[in-house]
């Protein structure tokens, strides 16, 4: 599998997940992405025995985009703790249906998770967890006959299916989500992508930002994606 590999040290190995890869192995026979990395390290490096590689943070399987792991135990306690106290800042590109009054807006939601559907819902404040997402209006563009708007996201808590249901709920159904619009997923593609991860490096304490740029063409289809810095800072 080609994964491309963004950063990698002694420590931490960052990479872009490609979209239909699981995060870790499960009960969907798919290929993973701690599977193939593991495998990637014990051939490059011919290390002999298991290969410890962990897992900090998780992308849906059909969402695509920068994901970083640990190489030692100690790198992945001290990035799960980056994670638990919402350290490691999450950007999202998603292509959502319809268009905006504000160019500029968040969102604040209580969710729970219905564990027999997997799907989020919404909840009262006293059972629910509280989600929250800021977004920009970057682009316009016409896709299968109807407009979608490019939205750029900065993810403020992460749960589970925070992003999509977020948006379905305030009448802004991601393009090709068939789980909480009422698009038919052909080609299993989601209209969201990591396209950048910031964190401290565990060990050298130094901050890492890392961005990648989407290469599907529903994506490319905004003019204005070629306007954000892409750069590896």
């Amino acid at each position: 599998m080609d994964i491309p590999i963004l950063f990698e040290d002694n420590h931490i190995l960052v990479c872009v997940k490609p979209q239909g890869v699981l995060s870790q192995g499960g009960s969907i026979d798919k290929p993973n992405m701690v599977d193939e990395l593991k495998k990637y390290i014990k051939e490059k490096y011919n290390k002999p025995g298991n290969v410890y590689l962990g897992l900090v943070h998780r992308l849906d399987i059909n969402v695509g985009g920068v994901m970083v792991f640990a190489k030692t135990s100690k790198a992945a306690r001290r990035l799960s703790k980056q994670v638990k106290d919402h350290d490691i800042k999450k950007k999202y590109l998603a292509i959502a249906k319809g268009t905006f009054e504000k160019k500029q807006d968040k969102y604040v939601d209580y969710l729970s998770k219905n564990e027999e559907k997997r799907q989020a819902i919404i909840s009262e404040e006293t059972f629910g967890k509280l989600a929250i997402l800021n977004f920009s209006v970057l682009d316009q563009a016409k896709l299968d006959k109807n407009i979608y708007s490019l939205i750029d996201i900065d993810l403020i808590t992460g749960r589970f299916h925070q992003i999509r249901f977020q948006f379905f709920h305030h009448g802004h159904p991601l393009y090709g989500d068939s789980k909480y619009g009422d698009m038919i997923n052909k080609d299993f593609f989601l209209g969201l992508y990591a396209y950048s991860l910031e964190f401290m490096h565990p060990v050298k304490k130094e901050k890492m930002i890392f961005k990648n740029k989407p290469n599907d063409e529903r994506f490319l289809k905004f003019s204005k994606i070629n306007k954000i810095d892409w750069r590896n800072l």
